[in-house]
């Protein structure tokens, strides 16, 4: 989950107050005692505003929002605490969820109970963004839940493993096991811290601290080889926890554990700038990376930094899809391998695409450089948007490039992925990246209609648009008095031009896509903004596959809407993420391109309606383009091999 608003400014030290450290570990509770928490070493340049000072217009980022709660709500914590329980002895209230959850098929994986852990983590981001007390409510009960199954079995550790702690003890001790246990623990802390900051729920923030302890008592008697090699094992943000857990408490022994949980076999390369990811396992190493920024904020350990800001550059700007998405199978691949991989159903695993804007974010609240921008609103868009399905509220696993497949969604009771997980959280916090400040800028980062208040500063901005449909957005100022401030707009890559009017009068003028336009004045009540861009259709191909092409209007990558071939109704709606690539895979019917790819997006023709174009295939009939976030329960395509032009 992205770093979120208050969260951000509580943990890097900039609330007031001390923080309560409960008892816990594999040892009896210690006494709770008062550490102020510290300074950050290397403080964030940008503040988020808190997600309740933020509200999100009508449109379709609101509506998956709204989607998302409801399913939020559908839920039950007695079913998602079911095994917890059953683990430290006492009886469970509900039967368990199936899926990852529960089901045989999926046992080895040790995934049980990160569906509670991010349910937590988007319950905390929810409670925020809607004010809604149903959310705390529900994290303080499953909080006070758990914390029943610590007092129960005379453990920090929770955990709803089909074994019980078992395999993490073996985990522990060096032997072989499968599964992911610490990548399903990271879920549950992240979960509690969130509810803790985000909700300041109490319960939670006691439940986590003596897992927290458990975590430093377990891990001590390790050798630092040892520790590395436990780290081969998927492990998620356990770095980034204990930085967080450092940042809250100010125990020394947090920030000791964040730096063992930074797998040096991935930091030590990326800090020379050296890119070993070909063949890694790529939802592995985003977590880790995201770690790795937030080590380097609690220790000021420029390495840490220098190793995640070189991912982002690979990844972002050359491992990447038109999409924003990354990876076939769930791995990097060589990128001179990229025709052999672009077509495949299991191409942008969505957890991926939700930890590199985690990664972004963090890492424009330090050098707010426009590329960050940029690659946020293409992957929110093509990625994270696109990832839900607007009726259900469910969302998919992957996201690949496979001509004439089709986006298959998890269902509500029986499949529970991590994407499951990652998509409950992506949904509720569409707020917490569309404007930034410092002591005297507000950045406006994304367009998208809402309103936006700093209090501090007695100001409230409007932002009234209907990108991406027009090509602009409008801000308008509701001030207690005339204040100075500069207010910072975004001109796009993906926009030749850009215009500023102020109260209706050419204000600015740019001509460098990938920057910035700094307007520095005393505002007044009722002031207006108006942003006019230029979105045109263009074309993204790899360097080593040149004949492969995705076609974009401005950051919206462009699909050809091929119908429903074959598909029944909720035929999109699936249990086994594995067997992506055989659901619904038959002959399909897909247009042929033919020509050159530049010629082919000037031949692009707008439709009848907003977002909607047309063009040519090589035999005359017109393929219908539409974004890809619109495309659901129906077939598509988004790369496309061109054939010759034809004389």
């Amino acid at each position: 989950m992205a770093i979120e608003t208050s969260r951000r400014a509580f943990l890097a030290g900039t609330c007031s107050g001390a923080v309560a450290i409960g008892g816990g570990g594999a040892a009896a509770a210690s006494a709770a005692e008062a550490v102020p928490a510290p300074a950050p070493a290397a403080p964030a340049r940008l503040q988020p505003f808190d997600m309740a000072d933020v509200t999100l217009g009508e449109g379709p980022f609101l509506h998956a929002q709204r989607a998302t709660e409801a399913y939020l709500l559908r839920l039950e914590p007695d079913r998602l605490l079911h095994q917890f329980r059953v683990n430290a002895g006492l009886s469970p209230k509900a039967p368990a969820y199936g899926g990852w959850e529960s089901d045989a098929l999926w046992a080895d994986i040790h995934c049980q109970g990160h569906t509670l852990g991010h349910y937590l983590s988007a319950c905390a981001l929810a409670f925020p963004a809607t004010g809604k007390t149903d959310y705390r409510t529900r994290i303080d009960y499953i909080a006070a839940e758990l914390g029943a199954c610590q007092d129960a079995a005379k453990s920090g550790l929770v955990t709803a493993f089909p074994n019980g702690a078992a395999v993490v003890a073996a985990h522990l001790r060096g032997e072989k096991i499968t599964g992911v246990p610490w990548y399903t623990l990271h879920k549950v802390y992240a979960g509690l811290r969130d509810g803790a900051v985000l909700a300041d729920s109490a319960p939670a923030r006691t439940v986590l601290l003596r897992l927290a302890d458990w975590g430093v008592v377990a891990t001590k008697p390790l050798s630092d080889a040892a520790f590395e090699a436990m780290l081969e094992t998927e492990h998620g943000g356990m770095n980034e926890i204990y930085a967080d857990l450092f940042a809250m408490t100010g125990k020394p022994e947090y920030r000791t554990l964040s730096e063992r949980f930074s797998h040096k076999a991935l930091l030590a390369p990326l800090a020379r700038r050296q890119d070993h990811l070909d063949g890694l396992h790529a939802n592995t190493q985003v977590p880790k990376v995201v770690g790795f920024h937030r080590v380097y904020e609690t220790t000021g350990d420029a390495s840490y930094r220098d190793a995640a800001a070189f991912f982002w550059k690979t990844v972002a700007e050359t491992r990447s899809f038109a999409t924003g998405g990354h990876g076939d199978n769930e791995h990097f691949f060589a990128m001179a391998d990229f025709e052999k991989h672009v077509f495949s159903a299991k191409g942008s695993e969505t957890c991926c695409q939700h930890n590199m804007l985690k990664l972004t974010r963090s890492l424009f609240l330090h050098e707010p450089r426009p590329e960050y921008v940029d690659y946020y609103e293409r992957t929110l868009f093509n990625g994270i948007l696109a990832s839900q399905d607007p009726d259900s509220g469910m969302a998919t696993y992957f996201q690949g490039a496979r001509p004439g497949y089709m986006k298959l969604y998890h269902t509500p009771e029986h499949s529970f992925w991590c994407c499951t997980g990652t998509g409950m959280e992506n949904h509720v916090k569409y707020r917490d990246s569309i404007y930034f400040h410092d002591n005297a800028t507000l950045y406006v980062n994304l367009f998208l209609p809402s309103t936006v208040r700093w209090r501090e500063k007695g100001v409230e901005l409007v932002q009234e648009t209907r990108f991406p449909e027009e090509p602009r957005t409008m801000l308008r100022w509701t001030l207690e008095k005339p204040v100075d401030l500069t207010l910072s707009l975004r001109h796009p890559r993906w926009s030749r031009t850009a215009l500023v009017r102020v109260n209706g009068k050419v204000a600015a003028r740019s001509a460098t896509p990938g920057s910035r336009i700094e307007l520095a004045r005393s505002w007044r009540n009722g002031d207006t903004v108006e942003l006019q861009l230029a979105m045109e259709v263009g074309f993204e191909s790899a360097p080593a596959a040149p004949e492969v092409v995705a076609f974009t209007y401005g950051p919206l990558v462009l699909a050809g809407a091929l119908g429903r071939q074959g598909l029944a109704p909720g035929a999109d709606i699936v249990v086994n993420e594995r067997e992506y690539g055989r659901y619904n895979d038959m002959p399909v019917q897909v247009p042929e391109l033919a020509g050159d790819p530049a010629a082919l997006a000037a031949a692009i023709r707008p439709g009848a309606k907003p977002l909607e174009f047309t063009l040519a295939a090589a035999d005359g009939t017109p393929v219908r383009m539409i974004p890809y976030h619109r495309i659901a329960h129906e077939r598509y395509a988004t790369y496309w091999k061109l054939a010759p032009a034809r004389a």
